[in-house]
């Protein structure tokens, strides 16, 4: 009898043991079924030769370079406009900017919200997954529902109603007004004795431009001002407080920085610190803004179970300051034709790096066709989600991709916009195709006193097209364009003439979006 009640004894000690082991395993394999924390960080008009890792030799980017080495550098990424608003549009809602109808130059300050709310983007995809999400940075999308908007009043709807919990930045740009940041529906430090009116400044903002900066940094901190110096530290601060009270649930951070957009304004502590500029300074300041971000994931114990993704909204802009840059030895964008508002690869072929120790093998470099359109698709397969058909409707799931999981190329095509209608275009392959002879962008000289565009903006960078001769299209050029990009990534051959066949096919696949 006592033999046997300790052998029943031995039993349940055993089974006691095997149940607390199934637990725990079940506990881990649970745990490691939570989805990752997701950071996607889109920089402003960063080029393609913008970084180290991507070729700069004048400046150095350290810490976005430590990505690439810990993680996929991508080397045939795309924006699918070559414009600001338009290229945000896509990467939040997985939808081509034409299917928005007008949607091809940028928004200013009188603009209404141009994403339906009704839309599926992003951050509501990984809102329904429980995730905690925020936008912080440059918006650029507009505000409400009607023209102009009226900032003295409630900007809604805006961020919150597209999935965002949390949303705090610069709500157009930091090279147009208002200068203000934006809290959720707020601006931030608004006095209602001191409306804004539109055409003049507000009365708090001329007082305090008229001092210097290093006199006002408390005031900026304690109201909210808007100083242009202190917008990268500033946007930095308020994602890392953000994802530090993150503890109980995922997190989607989406960081839209303005660095690198016009004017070149980084903090005091950057100036001087590159070979090329306060350009390339400010472009030192966005990778401490990475820096930073990737230290407090680190800090957090969140290294291993977040996946970060960097990348820009289009190329770099040539103005005053880019062709001082060019001459000084930079190329914004590389060797690349072109330049922001163009259709050629200068406008929007651009960094993309993708970071997640333990499963995103380290130093990989890929050839893959991926578009900004595509990381709705993605966020969706990463987190199990589903989204309706008429959503996102442009959006491909390149999470294999991205993990390096397959070698196969899984977008075969891409629509591409640039700043005018008529040269929408068409990549398939390693075929380029330009409904229109020019770039689409700037067509001549100056656009304000910011942008230089056009074959004018080639022949002073040097650059070589075939159709393009002392700064003019020449007469004889085709009427529009085709490039083999696996031959000729610099475009500097239009074989149009050459493969007519293939050019017709081209033209098809184009008209069959325009349709």
């Amino acid at each position: 009898m006592n033999e046997l009640m300790l052998n029943n004894n031995k039993l349940l000690s055993i089974s006691s043991v095997v149940f607390i082991l199934l637990i725990l395993v079940g506990g881990v394999s649970a745990q490691s079924q939570q989805p990752p924390n997701i950071i996607l960080i889109n920089a402003d008009d960063l080029g393609y030769g913008d970084l180290s890792s991507y070729g700069a030799s004048l400046l150095n980017t350290p810490n976005i370079d430590r990505l690439a080495k810990e993680g996929r550098r991508f080397t045939d990424a795309h924006s699918a406009s070559a414009v600001c608003t338009p290229s945000r549009y896509a990467l939040l809602t997985g939808e081509y900017p034409i299917r928005h109808g007008n949607l091809n130059a940028p928004v200013f300050l009188k603009s209404k919200l141009v994403i339906d709310t009704q839309k599926e983007t992003i951050a509501s995809l990984l809102k329904k997954a429980g995730y905690s999400t925020a936008c912080i940075g440059k918006w650029h999308l507009g505000f409400g529902e009607t023209e102009p908007v009226d900032w003295n009043k409630p900007l809604t709807p805006g961020p919150n109603e597209l999935g965002f919990d949390y949303y705090y930045g610069v709500p157009v740009v930091n090279s147009h007004p208002p200068f203000v940041y934006v809290e959720n529906h707020h601006v931030v430090g608004f006095v209602e004795d001191d409306p804004f009116i539109y055409g003049k400044k507000a009365k708090t903002q001329e007082v305090f431009e008229k001092m210097k900066l290093d006199a006002i940094g408390g005031a900026d901190k304690a109201h909210g001002l808007y100083i242009d110096e202190q917008v990268g530290t500033r946007l930095t601060e308020k994602a890392l407080s953000w994802m530090k009270q993150q503890i109980d649930k995922p997190f989607f951070l989406y960081l839209a920085t303005t660095n690198i957009h016009h004017p070149f304004t980084p903090a005091p502590q950057f100036v001087g610190t590159s070979n090329c500029g306060i350009y390339g300074d400010f472009v030192h300041e966005l990778d401490w803004i990475v820096g930073e971000v990737m230290k407090t994931v680190k800090e957090m114990g969140e290294d291993e179970n977040t996946l970060v993704i960097f990348t820009s909204d289009n190329g770099g802009m040539f103005n005053a300051t880019g062709q001082r840059t060019w001459q000084q030895g930079h190329k914004p964008n590389g060797e690349l034709l072109g330049f922001k508002f163009d259709v050629w690869e200068g406008g929007h072929r651009v960094p993309f790096i993708a970071h997640w120790p333990g499963k995103i093998k380290a130093g990989e470099v890929s050839g893959q066709l991926i578009c900004n359109v595509d990381m709705l698709s993605t966020f969706s397969a990463l987190t199990g989600q589903q989204f309706d058909e008429n959503q996102g409707r442009d959006s491909i799931d390149m999470l294999d991709v991205i993990l390096g999981n397959t070698d196969a190329q899984i977008r075969e095509e891409v629509l591409l916009a640039p700043l005018k209608k008529s040269h929408l275009s068409v990549r398939k392959g390693k075929w380029m195709f330009i409904g229109a002879r020019g770039a689409g962008g700037f067509s001549s000289g100056k656009y304000g006193a910011h942008a230089f565009g056009g074959p004018k903006a080639i022949e002073f960078a040097g650059q070589i097209n075939s159709d393009i001769e002392n700064g003019k299209i020449k007469k004889d050029a085709p009427p529009a364009q085709l490039y083999d990009l696996e031959n000729d990534p610099h475009q500097t051959t239009n074989v149009y003439n050459k493969f007519p066949e293939i050019a017709i096919g081209m033209e098809e696949l184009l008209k069959s979006y325009k349709n």
